[in-house]
């Protein structure tokens, strides 16, 4: 596989700064200030301000400016000073990906899967972990398995390989075995909540567990205790899950490098497991856990679901509620399931799906899923033959063919050539903004990873970007919007390796759900570890990934089709040899 094909986020936020921003207001509240009284600011500051900005003006016009941008930075004083934020704090200014004038499905909240036939329980404990979500609810359902039985069974695994993984930040064994307890007399006595009741799972640590450490994955947080659930952690308990423990991320949702190590993928320990949702991916992977809930801003399910072969579902914006979740990107953020079998995606989102007022920019829609009907016969596939060219591998060309195999139509399309990397200056101004107390106070220097791409020199280049130009690229983010929308029109789903093209820039602008499925074993170069040297370890053959990109709320095809998929392509034959 083509060393520029496998990227994560890190490498897709590197050198994302370049939009540039006021250089002078930098200076005059203190950095790097120009000779002169601490924090002074006069005429001719302004003109080396200008080649960051990208702008020339007159010694004229930089007289009769000068005040107007004293009275700015002022009101910006004051604000510091007077203004405290909370992370979940929201800006006045929400993201909805929902466009006027454009149709959307409407659908009531079922699931139906499509597959039935499970089999009795296995005999073995691996076979029982490694089996899908689908497969364990029916077993337990069914009276065939028992949660106690099942949460014991990955407690063990978890002492067994959650360690060299570094994939668990906190394990509550105590409470998941109370909880299976309960769960087990519940449906005993026929009070079953649901296909998820009994289920144990695994939390990305950045979504709040009442009394319960959750620090993000950044030592600065690492003695954050949550007073209350997040509304996905309340959803799932309601659902009957038994809660496992928490899973690393990379600190504050960026890569696989945490406070207390780095998050190894399961087929190969010497490299990361990719991130942020790093424990999530690696502990499903190991069987460590039923399924693990993960988030994404730029990628952070795609990539870590990709390098580890695991199901990830990353839900279109707004469906699941982030409330009691760390905001890093008001307007990107999604919370999705990552799981081993596609279908099992369907089960979580049935149970997380829904608004919620602590989220101003989530909001109700309903979650249909029928296996058996949810893609139709007419489905139309997209695709760009520029993206399975000399860099694709044999697998993504094979998921073509199934494709086509499958009786669907192949419809060649073609993404205007835009600079989409450009809309990454609001995510690095968001998340400037949302830890703006890291980089004030120098608390940004407890962060583990101190590279020139890590967050805290990113945080700091943030905030010289031009307020004019973050406003352009919310213009520039609209016109993507009404292009992928005009591309949903032409097609059902679009399909593409990973990270080909802009498509995971522009879908994520979008606020379109994808699904990242694993399709077969690849020989790759072992990606350095975090903080490394960038030079690749030796080859090692490791899953290999491809992507689906739905329309807006068309989660059912996705699944659908991945499912379908899924079945020929028989990825779940594989296992990590741990």
């Amino acid at each position: 596989m083509s060393r520029t094909k496998d990227i994560n986020r890190r490498q897709i936020l590197k050198g994302a700064t370049a939009l540039g921003g006021a250089t002078l207001a930098g200076a005059a509240l203190g950095q790097e200030a120009a000779p002169g009284a601490p924090g002074e600011v006069r005429p001719q500051d302004i003109a080396p301000a200008e080649r960051t900005l990208g702008v020339k003006y007159t010694p004229e016009e930089r007289a009769l400016l000068f005040d107007k941008l004293e009275n700015m930075l002022d009101r910006v004083r004051a604000r510091r000073a007077g203004v405290a934020f909370e992370n979940d704090d929201a800006p006045a200014l929400v993201f909805d990906p929902r466009l006027k004038g454009e149709q959307y499905h409407e659908q009531g909240n079922h699931v139906a899967l499509g597959a039935d036939d499970f089999g009795p329980v296995p005999a073995a404990p691996d076979d029982i972990a490694f089996a899908p979500t689908a497969a364990q609810s029916h077993w337990i359902g069914t009276g065939q398995l028992t949660s106690s039985r099942l949460t014991d069974i990955y407690l063990g695994r978890i002492q067994a390989h959650a360690g060299a993984l570094e994939c668990f930040v906190t394990l509550l064994a105590d409470s998941a075995r109370e909880a299976a307890y309960r769960a087990d007399v519940d449906i005993r006595s026929g009070r079953r909540k649901g296909p998820l009741h009994g289920i144990p799972y695994a939390l990305k640590d950045l979504l709040d567990t009442a009394g319960t450490p959750t620090t993000w994955g950044a030592a600065p947080y690492k003695d954050r205790i949550a007073m209350t659930d997040a509304v996905v952690t309340r959803r799932l308990e309601e659902a009957g899950a038994v809660l496992l423990g928490k899973t690393t991320l990379g600190a504050l949702a960026y890569g696989d490098k945490w406070f207390g190590g780095i998050t190894r993928n399961p087929w190969n320990i010497g490299e990361g497991s990719s991130g942020s949702s790093a424990g999530s991916a690696s502990a499903v992977a190991a069987a460590l856990c039923s399924f693990a809930i993960g988030t994404e801003t730029m990628g952070s399910i795609v990539s870590p679901s990709a390098r580890c072969g695991t199901v990830g579902l990353r839900p279109t914006f707004g469906r699941v509620a982030r409330t009691g979740a760390m905001a890093l990107c008001w307007s990107l953020d999604k919370i999705g399931p990552i799981c081993r079998g596609v279908e099992d995606t369907a089960l979580v989102l049935e149970a997380i799906n829904g608004g919620d007022v602590g989220d101003p920019s989530s909001y109700d829609w309903g979650f249909h899923y029928d296996g058996r009907a949810a893609v139709g016969e007419n489905l139309r596939v997209g695709y760009d033959p520029a993206w399975f060219g000399d860099e694709a591998t044999n697998s993504d060309r094979h998921v073509l063919n199934q494709i086509q195999e499958l009786g669907f139509e192949l419809v060649k399309i073609s993404l205007p050539d835009l600079p989409y990397s450009s809309l990454l200056g609001t995510l690095e101004v968001e998340a400037a903004a949302a830890f703006e107390d890291l980089t004030l106070t120098d608390r940004d220097e407890e962060l583990s990873w101190q590279e020139a791409r890590a967050w805290p020199s990113t945080f700091r280049a943030a905030r010289f970007h031009s307020a004019v130009e973050y406003m352009q690229l919310t213009r520039f983010r609209r016109k993507v919007m009404e292009i992928m929308a005009s591309q949903f029109r032409d097609v059902d789903i679009i399909v593409c390796p990973n990270f080909a093209g802009d498509m995971l820039v522009a879908t994520n602008y979008a606020g379109t759900p994808s699904l990242t499925i694993p399709v077969g074993m690849e020989e790759r170069p072992t990606v350095p570890l975090a903080g490394a040297a960038m030079k690749a370890g030796p080859d090692r053959v490791v899953p290999h990934a491809i992507t689906l990109w739905g329309n807006m709320f068309r989660e059912d095809q996705l699944i659908a089709l991945g499912w379908l998929l899924e079945r020929n392509l028989n990825f779940a034959k594989n296992r990590p040899d741990l």
